[in-house]
């Protein structure tokens, strides 16, 4: 090598120093979290599950409202009223003896006055036709929804934290591998140039290696930048406000996980749009029974006290309780119409279900398959990697003594890079089919338990 290419080695190589200094300075800055924590850490931050949880809260304070529907209905009232009164007594068989004194009959009294009216009247309902239950079940109904969205969305979120987390790991593996191809290029020249000044080798073979390494600096550069975006997806994602650090490797199992019908059975029982679903049904069938009460009479316990009785009409009682009975029979909101439109959405409501159950069994085998073809993509690439590795070995032998041509070292250690990535792929697809079928069979909160079992991990190499 010339003094003039060392001196610009020298200068590359210091200005990379000088560049890795401060990444090295954030990565000892960024959180380390494992799985579990970035997991717990989700939870905590997220705004779509703080929204779905004030939504449980709703429902959940709305139903305990209806537990009470039961209970009397006491209201008071204070009215302030100025009224006029006039009374015509007859006086029948004192008529002559009125009319003896200058009394005209029938008599007639005038009262004007202003007057205060304090009522306190109670209400116990004791029979509604059914409106009652229907209301309390269908509260009951409506929390068993909010809790179901609220699990979807937990679920959703998770295997947006198993793309973005293990995302993350295969980009950090994606840059080791362009790295140490881009290192190995850059030997490989490095041998072209000693065997080009020794006669051993072409010049067109040193271009062949110089242009070898130049491809394999802008694959490593765009491996760097690919990095860096799943790095600030990640950190979006767990509100971080700078890069966090995933310690939990890309991992599989050599065997599958159990069978695919085991995880339809578990998918049709846990499934939370499922429960969604029949938590709205059940809603619906709640309405048909609201609607068809107001078919029906309501009969209730009234009471009625009068606090100021100095000022009550004649009219007006002390004090009064009875029992009532009230029967519409002529609505203008044509109550037939309404029990039928509420029927139409209960059937509504069970065609959706039954296709969402047909839909799950269909995710569920469309996860399980890519769970599979994950997996015995990266036992096949094993074997890959030890024969590229070996093939590598040989190739920069021949080379070295004349019998291989420097594209065939070219090609190996491109055939070993690329084997390498592939099986990182493998892994990563694997980790996320995994969560995609945890997720439409409702088992999500396995994922962990999964990933603690495996008995494969990719760590950085």
């Amino acid at each position: 090598m010339t003094n003039a290419r060392r001196r610009i080695a020298g200068r590359i190589g210091t200005a990379l120093l000088a560049a890795a200094l401060p990444l090295a300075a954030v990565a000892q800055d960024s959180p380390a979290l494992d799985w579990r924590q970035s997991q717990e850490r989700l939870e905590q931050v997220s705004d779509a599950l703080a929204a779905a949880d004030a939504s449980v809260r709703n429902k959940e304070d709305l139903q305990d409202a209806t537990r009470l529907l039961r209970l009397p209905e006491i209201t008071g009232e204070v009215r302030r009223l100025q009224f006029q009164k006039t009374l015509t007594l007859p006086l029948g068989s004192l008529t002559p003896v009125a009319e003896a004194f200058g009394i005209d009959s029938p008599l007639q009294f005038t009262e004007r006055d202003w007057r205060t009216r304090p009522v306190v009247t109670a209400v116990l309902p004791l029979y509604t036709g059914g409106l009652i239950p229907a209301a309390q079940q269908a509260a009951a109904g409506a929390t068993e929804q909010a809790n179901a969205e609220r699990d979807a969305q937990r679920q959703s979120l998770s295997v947006q934290l198993a793309q973005a987390y293990f995302g993350q790991q295969l980009a950090e593996q994606a840059v080791s591998v362009r790295r140490d191809v881009r290192d190995g290029m850059q030997r490989h020249l490095d041998d072209a140039l000693k065997l080009e000044r020794e006669g051993f080798a072409t010049r067109a073979q040193r271009l062949q290696a110089n242009v070898a390494r130049d491809k394999a600096e802008r694959e490593y550069q765009k491996a760097l930048n690919d990095l860096q975006t799943l790095k600030a997806a990640l950190s979006t994602l767990l509100r971080s406000g700078g890069e966090v650090r995933p310690t939990s490797p890309l991992f599989v199992h050599r065997a599958p996980l159990g069978d695919m019908a085991g995880f339809e059975r578990v998918a049709q029982a846990r499934q939370p749009q499922i429960a969604r679903l029949r938590a709205v049904v059940a809603q619906a069938e709640q309405g048909v029974r609201v609607q068809q009460a107001k078919l029906k009479p309501t009969v209730y316990l009234f009471g009625q006290y009068d606090f100021r009785r100095r000022d009550e009409m004649i009219t007006d009682p002390d004090w009064a309780f009875g029992i009532g009975l009230k029967y519409t029979f002529l609505s203008p909101s044509s109550r037939p119409a309404q029990i039928s439109a509420a029927r139409a959405q209960q059937e509504q409501a069970e065609a959706g279900l039954r296709e969402a159950e047909n839909q799950v069994a269909l995710g569920v085998r469309k996860a399980w398959n890519e769970l599979e073809t994950a997996r015995h993509q990266y036992a096949l690439l094993d074997s890959s990697i030890e024969q590229s590795r070996e093939n590598l070995r040989l190739q920069e032998l021949a080379y070295r003594e004349g019998q291989a041509t420097s594209l065939d070292v070219i090609d190996a250690r491109l055939g070993l890079g690329g084997a390498r990535v592939e099986r990182a792929q493998a892994a990563y697809q694997y980790d996320v089919a995994l969560a995609q079928l945890l997720e439409i069979s409702g088992q999500m909160d396995r994922y962990d338990e999964f990933r603690r079992r495996a008995d494969e991990v990719i760590d950085h190499e």
